[in-house]
């Protein structure tokens, strides 16, 4: 089993992460849609400008990560990073997150002028297929 390709496997069809934050020292997780970019090795998101996610990542731009499954198992994808501002609209990431989730396109064409996009660079995960099978993969 390759474990690259279970990464992008589940990158591709999981549309959403558990994303947290830390301010304070303080936790803070909530859900949020996704796309990846395979090519990039980049996750991107969005959340409205006036949320308190842009305050936490503002003071702290390190963050975690779980993919959320959906499929009746325990696969996800587990990794840290840093979340920035990113040069990317909403309009540029609009078809990619509506292919896994297509109600998606609803909400950005309702808020989409009050959405700011945000990415992460992944240089590693850790690859969780089974409670017995877990490993770090670099990207």
């Amino acid at each position: 089993m390759n474990l690259r390709d279970e990464f992008e496997r589940m990158m591709r069809i999981q549309c959403e992460i558990a994303l947290a934050t830390t301010t304070d020292g303080l936790p803070h997780v909530r859900i949020v849609n996704f796309c990846y970019a395979p090519e990039e090795r980049r996750i991107y998101f969005a959340t409205l400008r006036d949320n308190e996610k842009v305050v936490e990542l503002a003071a702290n731009p390190n963050i975690a990560f779980t993919t959320v499954p959906h499929n009746d198992t325990m696969e996800h994808i587990r990794a840290h990073g840093r979340a920035v501002k990113s040069s990317r609209t909403i309009a540029d990431i609009t078809d990619a997150l509506s292919a896994k989730s297509p109600r998606i396109r609803e909400i950005i064409d309702a808020i989409g002028d009050d959405l700011v996009v945000y990415e992460i660079t992944l240089t590693e995960a850790t690859v969780n297929l089974s409670a017995k099978c877990r490993e770090k993969i670099r990207l």
